[in-house]
């Protein structure tokens, strides 16, 4: 037989999606596993939300839609976009994706080429280095300071001839940290000396606490150079529709456009109308969502520093980043085998002797969780 493909093959899978499948496993087997290694809010999703996608599959929105997003949907996020975010947006700006993860894929796919760098601010995400090598292009890590977990000028040594893009996330998975009005303004003067691309993953742009949210696109004129990323999986508790969008200058949607066309099509029909509610509807259930989130914040960050841990400025997104003793591969293992807490090691962010926990589950597992910690050490 032939070999198979060198590019994917040098892909690694996804180690949150990996340990989720453990904990499982583990869970089917028969063993009470509190699992706390995935980003999934445990709230159901708002009812006025699935109900306008019920209503939209009862009058028949079952057949093909636009590529790019239903009119109502790209419009909404249009409008969202300039209120919320405060930089210019128009529909043509918009294409609407299968979850955030996709807008990602085809945003690298459409301004990558073989050879191209695009810095990753560690610790990351763990799907940004493989978007980056299917698009042919060449990840460069560079690690924030990781006692601000704020950006400083070491970030221009990154910066050479062949540097395309800079990919920024924030409110930041995994360490939970929101970069502030300084480190947005070097990323914008960077690319702006530069004439670089920036993508700017603000999927937990709603899940705040006492910060302020800041745009890429709305400092200046970085609208014209940033891809905005987003979706509905977080604020709204939509992680199962799969349903995300990207905003950007218009030849770049063309090309991610053509990416979409050819990959899945368009987003589900149907789904795209329960989008149009989450942003047209009432926002008291992402507030109402966010308040609870933090209350859990407040009680994990409380038991891990009494625990003796050192933990990362939990300001953002449902994560405690937790900075542990020794291998942390052997730590989340040890915290699985015998505490039966499903956590995330951090190498996986390459952020190696850190664990990332996800308190977007109930207080009742939280402290479950906390005890069982506390007890394997």
């Amino acid at each position: 037989m032939k070999p198979l493909s060198v590019k994917i093959a040098g892909v690694t899978e996804s180690a949150t999606i990996a340990i989720s499948n453990k904990a499982k496993s583990m869970q089917r087997e028969g063993i009470d596993v509190i699992s706390l290694s995935i980003g999934e809010p445990d709230f159901a999703t708002p009812q006025h939300i699935t109900d306008a996608c019920i209503d939209a599959l009862k009058r028949g929105e079952t057949h093909y839609a636009p590529s790019n997003g239903i009119p109502e949907l790209t419009g909404a996020i249009a409008e969202k976009i300039e209120r919320e975010n405060h930089f210019p947006c128009t529909p043509q700006q918009v294409i609407v994706g299968c979850g955030a993860k996709d807008s990602i894929y085809e945003a690298c796919e459409a301004v990558l080429n073989p050879g191209d760098e695009a810095i990753i601010l560690t610790p990351a995400w763990v799907s940004y280095e493989p978007c980056i090598h299917i698009a042919g292009g060449k990840p460069v890590f560079h690690e924030i300071n990781q006692k601000t977990f704020q950006l400083d000028d070491s970030l221009l040594e990154k910066v050479n001839k062949n540097t395309k893009m800079i990919i920024v996330n924030s409110p930041s998975n995994p360490t939970g940290a929101v970069f502030d009005k300084k480190s947005m303004q070097l990323i914008a003067d960077l690319c702006t000396d530069h004439d670089l691309y920036a993508m700017a993953d603000e999927i937990y742009e709603k899940m705040i606490y006492g910060k302020e949210h800041i745009s890429l696109a709305a400092i200046g004129d970085m609208h014209q150079r940033t891809i905005t990323i987003n979706g509905f999986s977080k604020a709204y508790a939509m992680t199962g529709w799969r349903l995300g969008y990207a905003v950007g200058p218009k030849q770049i949607i063309t090309e991610m456009s053509k990416v979409q066309q050819h990959s899945i099509s368009q987003v589900t029909t149907f789904a795209m109308w329960g989008g149009v509610a989450a942003l047209k509807g009432d926002q008291q259930c992402v507030e109402n969502m966010r308040q609870e989130f933090d209350k859990r914040r407040k009680y994990v960050i409380g038991e891990l520093k009494a625990m003796g841990y050192e933990t990362a400025p939990a300001e953002g997104a449902f994560y405690a980043f937790v900075r542990v003793d020794g291998d942390d591969m052997e730590v989340a293992s040890r915290w699985l085998d015998a505490g039966h807490v499903a956590a995330t090691p951090g190498s996986a962010f390459y952020a190696p002797g850190w664990i990332r926990l996800s308190y977007a589950a109930s207080m009742e597992k939280l402290q479950e969780a906390m005890q069982r910690i506390k007890a394997v050490g």
